[in-house]
């Protein structure tokens, strides 16, 4: 069957959203060191990691929590220098993949569809698009704090292909997770893209559902995927 749109995930498929991450956090923590907080830099990268892993990156009080875990009052100087130093990483860090454009870009000149599906808090993830400069790419952005659900529930790409004007058996998905972006596209019949980068390209499929139809080092190989699909058909 023809292929007629081309679904992403955002995160660490369109930039490079495990880099960002680790490096914002080291950024804290050194800021917070210079503003006074007594720590090792490593031991507090750990506690930090640990404390947004029990509450969530949602979460308003990392470093409240982070000041607690080594025994200091609440300090709002120490706690500035650290959300200062978080949001200015993140924002220069926000930053496309190098084929991230150029891929896009070749992929509207042969008219395919192109779509978003992600989870995540709705301006939290436009804010991302429009940073990264893609927001004018895509036919449709699928967000799950939008539609009430997250992937991998099967609805969520039904709505996406539903949205683009294509059945699921015509579209592609490519996203960095089994078990958000390959499991949920499996299962509707889109055909699955595994981009191997981020924290969660060791992950290891389990089962005929984890199983990605390709997977690609780089986005820009998306564009030898669909050759090869050409082929079969």
């Amino acid at each position: 069957m023809k292929i007629k749109a081309i679904f992403f995930d955002i995160d660490d498929t369109l930039y490079d959203s495990t880099l960002q991450t680790d490096m914002a956090r080291r950024n804290t923590i050194r800021a917070m060191i210079e503003a006074g907080l007594e720590i090792e830099e490593d031991e507090g990268i750990k506690a930090l990691n640990e404390i947004v892993e029990k509450f969530g990156s949602n979460y308003g009080y990392h470093l409240n929590e982070l000041l607690r875990e080594f025994g200091y009052e609440e300090n709002p100087r120490i706690i500035a220098a650290g959300i200062v130093a978080y949001h200015s990483t993140k924002i220069a860090y926000l930053v496309p993949f190098p084929d991230t454009i150029p891929t896009l870009l070749k992929l509207r000149d042969l008219g395919y569809g192109l779509g978003v599906i992600t989870d995540g808090i709705a301006v939290k993830q436009w804010e991302k698009l429009i940073r990264l400069g893609l927001q004018h790419f895509f036919d449709s952005v699928i967000i799950s704090e939008e539609i009430g659900i997250e992937k991998p529930n099967p609805e969520m790409f039904k709505i996406a292909a539903r949205k683009i004007k294509c059945k699921p058996e015509e579209a592609i998905m490519v996203g960095d997770r089994i078990d958000k972006d390959i499991v949920g596209a499996n299962k509707v019949g889109m055909l699955t893209v595994q981009l191997m980068h981020g924290k969660h390209m060791d992950e290891i499929p389990k089962n005929p559902d984890e199983e990605p139809d390709y997977i690609i080092s780089n986005l820009r190989d998306i564009l030898k995927v669909l050759k090869e699909i050409k082929k079969r058909n």
